[in-house]
């Protein structure tokens, strides 16, 4: 038997309310040559009895059931190592995929041979029952002139922190991610954010698909969904993701946009924290700039921040407490 055209890797942790659709959309894919990995990452509500239920129908599924929560990231990196998709595909448990999404993009795929395949992504608020697009999931910033084409990462510098880190709006060539040991850290949210931009970068053969093919659910419970701890997490990802740049000798074309969107994201989860998680992540803000400052890269970071971003990184270097950078900074 030859190995599937496409594996779609699903980790699951309780997410009962919304799986049935995303499994269903799935195996009711076009392309029936297919091989679908669900981890099940020790959800505490029916999320297991449901895979079970479809495993025990459809031979395509392999069921991982982790025996403690490993999260998302080492979730991934366990079944991308016993995929055997030629192409590799990743499906949150909330969302969905249209019927002819895996054929068309491993079509596509198939033909350019390319490293990887990006598409857009539709936002369905679960609230409400509306769909909405925007300039960073219809991919606005990949104008005409990379339709059909093929391309590598470096033809993208000018805006690629602006490009969808997303790994579900993605297909990868299985051999790609193995040749260049791609792997999601572990223990952390936001592990998208490094894993984008390592492949990305080292990819040579990337192409995109102006259609919508995946919809990706917006709701209270999803990872971003609301503004809490699990926010705190844009610090060890940040971290993670600059040490990628430095090791991989990308730092020198990429610094400036890459030290704004690190610092970026203390800017933004500042504005969006309650005051009762505020302090926290005042203290721990306070200690990584305090490295960033007495690191080799100190006068980088004053030299190519933004006005704004400079702001809050000197205040939260320079004020004594939380109560004291809030006068100054709101």
């Amino acid at each position: 038997m030859t190995n599937p055209k496409v594996t779609v890797i699903i980790s699951v942790y309780n997410e009962e309310k919304y799986l049935k659709k995303a499994l269903n959309t799935i195996l009711n894919q076009s392309l029936k040559d297919i091989e679908v990995i669900c981890i099940n990452d020790k959800s505490s509500d029916k999320s297991l009895e449901i895979m079970k239920e479809y495993s025990n129908k459809d031979e395509r599924i392999v069921l991982i059931n982790n025996k403690e929560n490993l999260g998302l990231g080492l979730s991934r990196n366990n079944a991308l190592k016993i995929a055997k998709g030629e192409y590799i595909g990743f499906v949150d448990g909330d969302d969905w995929i249209k019927k002819d999404c895996l054929e068309n993009v491993y079509n596509h795929s198939k033909k350019l041979n390319t490293d990887i395949t990006m598409f857009q992504m539709t936002n369905y608020n679960n609230e409400d029952g509306s769909f909405h697009e925007n300039t960073w999931s219809n991919l606005d910033e990949l104008s005409d002139e990379y339709d059909n084409k093929v391309f590598d990462g470096s033809k993208t510098k000018n805006f690629l922190f602006k490009l969808p880190v997303s790994a579900c709006q993605k297909i990868y060539k299985r051999s790609f991610l193995e040749n260049i040991d791609a792997k999601f850290p572990v223990g952390i949210y936001f592990e998208d954010n490094p894993f984008f931009y390592y492949v990305w970068l080292k990819a040579k053969r990337i192409s995109i698909i102006k259609k919508h093919y995946y919809i990706r659910r917006v709701h209270s419970e999803s990872i971003t969904g609301s503004c809490d701890k699990k926010f705190f997490d844009i610090i060890p990802s940040g971290i993670e993701l600059f040490k990628i740049f430095i090791k991989n000798n990308f730092y020198k074309d990429y610094k400036k946009d890459l030290i704004n969107y690190r610092i970026d994201a203390y800017r933004l989860t500042v504005k969006c924290l309650d005051d009762d998680l505020l302090e926290e992540f005042y203290n721990l803000s306070k200690e990584e700039f305090k490295n960033i400052y007495n690191s080799p890269y100190k006068e980088d970071f004053l030299k190519y921040m933004n006005n704004k971003n400079l702001k809050i990184f000197n205040l939260i270097l320079n004020t004594n407490n939380v109560n004291e950078f809030k006068k100054e900074y709101f």
